[in-house]
C-alpha cells in the first residue's frame, strides 16, 4: 500500500506559475475556481428573487428585485468553512428573507446523535441554524437553531428541532418555543394563505399523516388518516382545502427484491376544517404508474381554475398532468419523448414553467431548456433554446422568469427572461477569478453506442485535438444513480466538480467519455428503472464496459490504456470495473464507492428479521454480493485509488474499511486518501481540490498521460 501525503501532492501540482491559455493548458486549481449558483427562489407576491453563490467554497446569498433586477450581495461570508446555505425563503409578501446555514441536506441518514457536520475539525460543535438576511445590506441575524423553516407574512417562523415543530418571530419578538407536540417526526411545513394555520407531515415510520395545527387549545386535525404514507400538503388559494399525495403503506407480504413491482399512488383533497378527504386521482397499478422519482417527485401544485398539476411517468416519461380538484380525468400537458424536471408556477398560477431535455436541436436530450404550458391544455411553448442549459425556473414577476443557466464553457450563473423568452439576460453576480480558463475548455460531443443487450447509451466525449502519439482514455461514471450528465456545466455542485475534472483531464493528455448508463434519468422510465440493476444483478455495468469498448475505438486513443473514475454509485461502478475487467480498465479512482451490496440490503429494502415470511431475501443476499466488487476480488489486478470522508452519511465508511484488507490479501496495488470529518459530497472547496488532485495525479501516473 502507498498512502498519499496531501502536502506533497499540493506542492507537486501547484508550485509552478499558472501557464498562459495560448497553449490551452491550465491547472486543476484554476478550473476548480468556477462559481456555482444554486437554490434560486422568488417571493410569491413581490418581484424579488434570491440565490446562493459558491466561489471556492465561500457561500453567499445574492438578491435582485424588480423592475430592474440588478443583483447585489446580501451576505458577506469569507471562509471556506463547509457550512451549507440552503432553504432560502422569502415571506410571501417579500418583506423578509431567511435561510438555513449548516447541515448535510443531501444525506441518506443523520450522524449518530444527529450531529451537524464540521469538515474543518473545529473544536466548537457545529449547528444547523436559521438566519434572517438584511434586504438593505446589514449583517444577518441568527433566528434560531433549527431546520426546515416556513415563513409567514408577519415574520413568524415555524421550523423543526429534533423532529418537533417550534415557532419564533423575526425582529426579536418573543423567544423560540415548541409550537405543539406531535408523536410523529414532523417535516414539510406550510402556512395557510392567511398565515393562521400550519399544515405539516407527521411521519410515523411505516405510515404518515397530514396534520393541521390551528391553536394551542385545539387538537391537531389529521386529514383522513390511513395506513398509507401521505406527503406534499398543498393549500388551496382560499385556504379552505388541502391537497396531498398518498402512497400505499408498507404492510402485506414481503415485496420482492429481485423483481420490479408497481408502487401506485393517489392524490387526495381534504376539507381543511373537518379533515374529511376524498381521492381525486389514482395512478394505475403498473410500473409506469409508480411513484415518480425524478426532481420534486410528484411535483404537486394547486393551480388556477381549481386544478391540480402533478408529475407522473404514465407514458414512460416524467410528464406534467392536471386534474380538476373535484376529481375527473387527467390531462397530459407535456406530450413527447422527453423528461420534465424542475417545475414552478407562474405568478397567476395559470401556467407552469419547467425545464426539460428537449428542443429543436437533436442534442437537446442531453441538455436542459425552459418551457411554459397552460395548466389545462397541452400548449407547451419554449422559453429558452440553443447550446446552453437552463434550469430551476421561478416566477420573478407576473411577466418574467428567473432561472439558472450554464454553457459548455461558461460556468453556472443566474439569468432572467420574459415568459415569452424575450429580453433574456444574465444577472451578473459572483464572478470567476480572472485566471479561470473558460476559453481553454473543450466543448463536449454527444455520442451514442450500443450495450450488449441492444440498449442505446448516451455519453459526452471530452477530447482535444492535437498532440503526438496515442492518448490514454478515461471513463467517467456518475453517482446517484438517478442522474444525467450533460453537454455543459451541471446543475448539481457535485457534478459541476466532475465536469471541471473531466475538462482538466482532457486538457492534460486524456480523452474522457462520461457514460450515462441505465438507471440514470433523461431517457424514460424503463431506462431509469431497468431489470436486474444494482444489488439485483448490476445490469448497468454492461453499459460501462460498452463505453470502454467504444472509447477504445475513438481515433487517437490508446486502447491498452483505459482508466475509470467516479464517486458514490460511480465509485461502486469503478470498483466493479476494476474487479471484473482489469484486462480493460488499467487503473481507477473510486471515490466513496460501495463495495458489498449485501451489507446494505436491509437498509435499502428492509430487514425481514425474525419474520416467518422471508420472501426472496436469502436469494437476494447472494445476488447482492455477487453484484459487488468484493465478489470479484480474485480477478482484480489493476491499481485503485480509494477516497472517502469518514463522516460520510450516504455510503458507510465501513465500505472502504472492508475493501482495504481484501485488496491487501490479494496483493492488489492501492492508495487511499481519507479526509477526516468530511461528508459524502465534500463541503469544503479545499477537500474537493485535494481529492480531485489525487485523482488526476493517480490517473496520470498509472496511465502515463503526457
Amino acid at each position: 500500500m502507498k498512502s498519499i501525503i496531501r502536502t506533497a501532492v499540493f506542492a507537486a501540482t501547484f508550485s509552478c506559475a499558472a501557464p498562459a491559455f495560448a497553449d490551452q493548458s491550465f491547472t486543476l486549481e484554476q478550473v476548480l475556481s468556477y462559481p456555482f449558483v444554486d437554490g434560486i427562489v422568488s417571493a410569491d407576491r413581490a418581484d424579488r428573487i434570491a440565490w446562493m453563490a459558491d466561489v471556492n467554497g465561500v457561500r453567499n446569498i445574492w438578491m435582485a428585485e424588480g423592475p430592474g433586477f440588478a443583483p447585489h450581495q446580501v451576505t458577506h461570508y469569507t471562509a471556506d468553512d463547509g457550512q451549507e446555505i440552503t432553504q432560502i425563503t422569502f415571506s410571501p409578501n417579500g418583506k423578509y428573507l431567511i435561510y438555513v446555514r449548516g447541515g448535510d441536506h443531501d444525506a441518506n441518514w443523520p450522524a449518530e446523535g444527529d450531529i451537524a457536520p464540521d469538515p474543518t475539525a473545529s473544536t466548537d460543535q457545529a449547528e444547523v441554524t436559521i438566519w434572517q438576511a438584511s434586504l438593505t445590506g446589514g449583517a444577518p441575524v441568527k433566528v434560531a437553531e433549527g431546520d426546515g423553516p416556513a415563513l409567514s407574512d408577519d415574520g413568524r417562523v415555524a421550523y423543526v428541532v429534533k423532529d418537533q415543530v417550534w415557532l419564533t418571530h423575526l425582529g426579536g419578538k418573543g423567544k423560540p418555543a415548541l409550537l405543539f407536540f406531535d408523536r410523529g417526526k414532523d417535516k414539510d411545513l406550510h402556512w395557510s394563505p392567511d398565515g393562521k394555520r400550519l399544515a405539516f407531515v407527521s411521519d410515523r415510520k411505516d405510515h404518515s399523516f397530514i396534520g393541521v395545527f390551528d391553536a394551542k387549545n385545539t387538537p391537531i386535525q389529521f386529514l383522513s388518516p390511513s395506513t398509507g404514507r401521505d406527503a406534499m400538503p398543498r393549500w388551496s388559494p382560499d385556504g379552505s382545502r388541502i391537497a396531498f399525495a398518498r402512497q400505499t403503506g408498507v404492510g402485506g407480504p414481503p415485496v420482492p427484491i429481485l423483481t420490479l413491482t408497481p408502487a401506485p399512488w393517489s392524490i387526495w383533497v381534504a376539507d381543511a376544517s373537518s379533515g374529511v378527504a376524498h381521492s381525486v386521482w389514482q395512478s394505475p397499478d403498473t410500473l409506469l404508474g409508480s411513484w415518480p422519482e425524478t426532481a420534486g417527485e410528484a411535483n404537486l401544485n394547486w393551480a388556477a381554475g381549481d386544478r391540480l398539476v402533478f408529475l407522473a411517468d404514465l407514458d414512460n416519461w416524467p410528464h406534467l398532468y392536471s386534474v380538476p380538484a373535484a376529481g375527473g380525468g387527467a390531462v397530459l400537458l407535456t406530450p413527447g419523448k422527453f423528461m420534465v424536471e424542475h417545475v414552478a408556477e407562474t405568478r397567476d398560477r395559470a401556467a407552469m414553467i419547467f425545464s426539460a431535455n428537449t428542443g429543436a436541436d437533436s442534442n437537446d436530450d442531453d441538455r436542459r431548456h425552459l418551457f411554459r404550458v397552460s395548466v389545462g391544455k397541452p400548449d407547451m411553448t419554449p422559453i429558452t433554446s440553443g447550446s446552453n442549459l437552463e434550469w430551476e425556473p421561478v416566477a420573478a414577476s407576473a411577466t418574467q422568469v428567473a432561472y439558472l443557466a450554464a454553457g459548455p464553457r461558461k460556468p453556472p450563473y443566474a439569468a432572467i427572461a420574459g415568459l415569452d423568452g424575450k429580453d433574456a439576460r444574465e444577472l451578473p453576480a459572483a464572478q470567476a477569478p480572472k485566471d479561470f480558463p473558460e476559453s481553454a475548455l473543450v466543448v463536449p460531443q454527444k455520442v451514442t453506442f450500443r450495450s450488449p443487450d441492444g440498449l442505446t447509451i448516451h455519453g459526452q466525449l471530452f477530447a482535444r485535438n492535437g498532440g503526438a502519439g496515442l492518448k490514454p482514455g478515461v471513463i467517467f461514471v456518475h453517482g446517484g444513480p438517478p442522474r444525467q450528465m450533460l453537454l455543459g456545466w451541471h446543475y448539481m455542485d457535485y457534478y459541476s466538480n466532475a465536469y471541471a475534472v473531466n475538462q482538466y483531464l482532457a486538457a492534460h493528455g486524456f480523452v474522457v467519455l462520461s457514460v450515462n448508463y441505465r438507471l440514470g434519468i433523461g431517457y424514460g422510465h424503463a431506462f431509469h428503472h431497468p431489470e436486474h440493476a444494482g444489488p439485483t444483478g448490476a445490469s448497468e455495468y454492461q453499459d460501462v464496459l460498452a463505453g470502454a469498448h467504444y472509447l477504445q475505438t475513438v481515433k487517437g486513443v490508446d486502447a491498452k490504456r483505459i482508466g475509470i473514475w467516479g464517486g458514490s454509485y460511480g465509485g461502486y461502478l469503478t470498483g466493479l470495473a476494476l474487479a471484473r475487467n482489469s484486462d480493460v480498465f488499467k487503473a481507477g479512482s473510486d471515490m466513496h464507492g460501495l463495495h458489498d451490496w449485501s451489507r446494505e440490503l436491509a437498509e435499502w429494502f428492509g430487514d425481514p428479521g425474525k419474520r416467518y415470511e422471508q420472501g426472496d431475501w436469502q436469494q437476494a443476499l447472494k445476488v447482492a454480493f455477487d453484484s459487488s466488487p468484493d465478489a470479484s476480488i480474485g480477478t482484480w489486478k489493476s491499481p485503485v485509488l480509494l477516497i472517502q470522508g469518514d463522516d460520510d452519511r450516504n455510503v458507510h465508511f465501513a465500505q472502504m474499511e472492508d475493501l482495504v484488507p481484501r485488496l491487501q490479501a490479494h496483493d492488489i496495488p492501492y492508495e487511499e486518501l481519507v479526509i477526516p470529518d468530511e461528508i459524502h459530497g465534500f463541503l469544503r472547496h479545499v477537500s474537493w481540490l485535494e481529492a480531485d488532485t489525487a485523482t488526476a495525479d493517480f490517473l496520470t501516473r498509472k496511465l502515463g498521460a503526457k
